[in-house]
């Protein structure tokens, strides 16, 4: 697979893995905790490069160990999502600042796309085909929970287990993006547009597809606008996905 065609497709799938994990952190009202999830994989982007391993390797080990850590507090102190969010947000900030400095620290907080490997191409599509399908076969489950945890219960659902793993399906799209916008941006794209698909949506599938729709769009058309300009791509695909939310404003549906 070329690189160029290998780099455009990880581009698109990881921006429709952001689009559909967004809609649902939208609805469980994780706007502001799912942007500060994302900073958890700074202090392993920092080991990872001080052990001389693959960045993506170590931001994913601290997501999904934050994952679980947010998961597991949740459960035993009934403590809000955004609230242990925020908290552990807040160590791993402070670690990551620690242990990644100079351009480094750069990089891992704004992104360095770089040239990709067939390898890193192959379990980034993997990871995206992975996550997609997950809230496209569990998407009922997911809004049932959100309805009523004990609905859901009676029904058969396994809720804790369910919650986990859209908590890990999170992290995945957060490591699958940090290469383009790093800590700093990938929750932007997982929230935002969600958030134009939540006003212009009248459904569930609705939501979904213009959630993912919006994603792809303002990922490949930042990248291009970036290339262009001669700019990062993270924070030109960040302007266009706000700008195609404030645009579609005056088309949002009266409830």
């Amino acid at each position: 697979m070329a690189d160029p065609t290998g780099t455009l497709l990880l581009s698109a799938g990881m921006a429709v893995a952001a689009g559909l994990v967004g809609c649902f952190a939208v609805m469980r009202r994780m706007s502001l905790a799912s942007d500060a999830l994302s900073h958890v994989a700074l202090p392993g982007i920092g080991i990872a490069l001080a052990l001389h391993l693959h960045p993506v390797v170590g931001a994913l080990a601290a997501l999904l160990a934050g994952t679980v850590l947010v998961w597991g507090l949740e459960r035993r102190t009934g403590i809000p999502t955004e609230t242990v969010v925020g908290v552990v947000f807040s160590l791993a900030l402070a670690v990551g600042s620690l242990l990644a400095t100079g351009d480094e620290l750069v990089d891992a907080l704004l992104g360095s796309p770089g040239r990709l490997g067939p390898w890193e191409i192959g379990l980034g599509l993997a990871g995206a085909a992975a996550v997609s399908a997950f809230v496209l076969t569990q998407r009922h489950r997911l809004v049932l929970t959100l309805v009523s945890r004990d609905i859901a219960r009676t029904s058969g659902i396994g809720v804790a287990r369910l919650e986990l793993l859209f908590l890990v399906a999170f992290a995945v799209t957060v490591a699958l993006g940090l290469r383009y916008l790093g800590v700093l941006l990938m929750g932007s794209l997982v929230i935002i547009p969600a958030a134009t698909a939540k006003h212009l949506a009248r459904g569930l599938s609705g939501m979904l597809g213009i959630a993912a729709a919006a994603a792809v769009l303002s990922t490949l058309a930042g990248e291009l606008l970036a290339a262009r300009l001669g700019h990062a791509p993270g924070p030109v695909i960040i302007a266009v996905a706000a700008s195609l939310f404030l645009v579609t404003l005056p088309l949002r549906r009266t409830r």
